[in-house]
């Protein structure tokens, strides 16, 4: 075995046990017989996984930059970056991965406030308690949460924020998770949302595409074989709907390919072309 096979089989063993409930003990007794040991297992688990650890892109303390915590419609916490300017700025929500509002997170919102933007990275798990340190209490109470409840706030957010953003205007952006909660965002919230930007994200039923009013840009892994169960079907439904859209594939690239701080998944060529199309289209749908 390669490898190359043997790093493919692991992200697709990591994302069963992250993604759809696989019992840790069955992960890591499957993981250690691909890797040949409980070290190498670790080791490799570890390549996968997110490091807490990892450099920011554009570090908490940047001098373009004011950052904030801000309370939210619904009790909801929010992280806040925005560019040094007194004037007001369009708006993008940017929506966390099944790990919640983390520092790499945290780290995206600083990213698009540097393009320009007031970004507003919101705590999910905020009527939860916020956010757990470990990872795996994050997913699990991800996975307790009354989705259309959160939805139906989110939708009560994009009203508060519009009050205060330049044109009125606010965009989201989200990643695995996160990009899941954007399409469901998107068939919610109608006219209210202005553009959305979907990395990774599954899909809900494609019924639901009647009601998509802004302009979506998703991008998919092409080695992700788990998203793309849902997310076809979704595009084909928007694209015969005659709905704004634009589809991009990576091709080579796994799950999560966005998140540098995890070695095994960051596809650095696929993200900064994937970061400039979002930009592009925010640029487009926001400024006006």
């Amino acid at each position: 075995m390669t490898s190359e096979s043997i790093r493919s089989q692991a992200i697709a063993l990591y994302d069963r046990f992250t993604h759809e409930g696989m019992e840790r003990r069955v992960f890591m007794t499957r993981m250690v017989a691909l890797a040949g040991s409980a070290a190498a297992a670790e080791a490799l688990i570890g390549a996968i996984a997110a490091s807490p650890a990892a450099a920011a892109i554009v570090p908490a303390g940047d001098k373009r930059l004011t950052t904030r915590t801000q309370r939210l419609v619904g009790g909801y916490q929010a992280y806040v970056a925005e560019p040094r300017s007194r004037s007001l700025k369009a708006t993008v929500v940017v929506i966390h991965e099944n790990r919640g509002l983390n520092e790499h997170t945290r780290d995206v919102a600083r990213r698009v406030a540097l393009a320009g933007y007031r970004a507003v990275a919101v705590d999910f798990l905020s009527l939860a308690g916020g956010t757990p340190a470990n990872e795996d209490a994050a997913r699990d109470a991800i996975g307790k949460l009354d989705l259309g409840k959160t939805v139906s706030d989110a939708v009560a957010m994009l009203d508060e924020l519009a009050k205060s953003s330049r044109g009125g205007k606010v965009g989201a952006v989200g990643f695995c998770w996160g990009g899941a909660f954007v399409n469901r965002l998107a068939a919610a919230a109608g006219d209210k949302l202005d553009a959305g930007v979907v990395y990774y994200g599954p899909a809900p039923d494609p019924a639901e595409v009647t009601k998509v009013q802004a302009p979506l840009m998703i991008h998919h892994a092409q080695r992700d074989a788990r998203v793309a169960q849902t997310l076809w079907p979704w595009v084909d439904a928007l694209r015969a709907a005659g709905k704004p859209l634009r589809y991009f594939v990576y091709d080579g690239a796994d799950h999560a390919f966005n998140n540098d701080t995890s070695a095994e998944r960051y596809n650095q060529a696929a993200a900064e072309l994937a970061w400039k199309r979002t930009l592009r289209h925010f640029r487009q749908h926001l400024a006006g």
